[in-house]
């Protein structure tokens, strides 16, 4: 964040979302990235797209010029330009333009790649709605405080789709389909996760049983993963990048923190910030 100046209070705008203007930005920009989304999604449907295409385009051109500013208006109120550029969120604005500037000005790329493709490339402007969303922060936080349980709790359940499946392969054999351990196991996970494709199905009495469990397990299953992390949700003040000083600006607080861990002024409660 800048020090001091006309820098400084646009980063609060632009950035933080605990002013009145910080938060006309950040509903505006929530409003054009669902709206140019949505205008990509109506494009690809070709019925549509030749009534209304050269109204999608004029409307594509307006996104792309007004997400073309905001990246432009970030780079310019940050303290570190080029590590903001080569960040996550830095990389996502980025291409949520650029599909369409390649398309304009280099149309030789038609003969090397479909230009649906570069179309589609802008549905990355979703992922933008992960930085204005708070409670995307707090759980991704969680998500990655109890990463460990997670991976712990997925190998558990690959090690028992790896054995029932290998027993599926064994009972019912490649005349009902189950050609390989492979082939068995993505039959499992589909079993387990209650999916069902149905392109491949046990025959024996045996294997019906088998899969029954395996179908019943993967329900009991469900709820794990969830409970994870909400327990590490539950457990941790994780903090919540919203509320912010009003003095200083500084972000980053617990919920239960009362004054500023940068300049101990008092904050605004976890209502007031709402």
């Amino acid at each position: 964040m800048p020090a001091a100046g006309r820098r400084r209070h646009w980063f609060i705008v632009i950035f933080e979302s605990d002013t009145r203007a910080g938060r006309r930005f950040d509903v505006w920009l929530l409003i054009a990235i669902v709206a140019s989304v949505l205008v990509v999604m109506l494009d690809s449907v070709q019925s549509i797209s030749i009534r209304f295409g050269t109204l999608f385009d004029v409307l594509e051109w307006g996104f792309t010029l007004a997400f073309t500013a905001e990246y432009i208006a970030r780079l310019a109120t940050v303290e570190r330009p080029l590590r903001y550029a080569r960040s996550f969120f830095g990389i996502i604005d980025l291409l949520s333009v650029l599909p369409t500037y390649l398309a304009f000005f280099f149309p030789e790329l038609h003969a090397l790649i479909d230009i649906r493709v570069l179309r589609l490339l802008r549905t990355f402007r979703i992922l933008k709605l992960v930085a204005y969303v708070n409670e995307y922060k707090y759980l991704a936080a969680a998500l990655r405080d109890s990463r460990r349980k997670i991976f712990v709790f997925l190998s558990a359940v690959l090690m028992i789709a790896i054995t029932v499946s290998t027993l599926m392969y064994v009972i019912e054999g490649p005349e009902n389909g189950f050609t390989s351990i492979p082939t068995s196991v993505y039959w499992g996970i589909a079993a387990m996760t209650t999916v069902g494709f149905g392109d491949i199905v046990p025959k024996t009495d045996l294997g019906r049983a088998l899969a029954s469990m395996l179908m019943l397990l993967g329900w009991s299953i469900l709820a794990v993963p969830t409970g994870i992390v909400t327990a590490e949700m539950t457990r941790r003040n994780v903090p919540l990048p919203g509320r912010t000083c009003p003095s200083c600006a500084a972000g980053h607080h617990l919920p239960r923190a009362r004054f500023c861990h940068e300049c101990g002024n008092a904050l605004p409660s976890a209502d007031e910030a709402a």
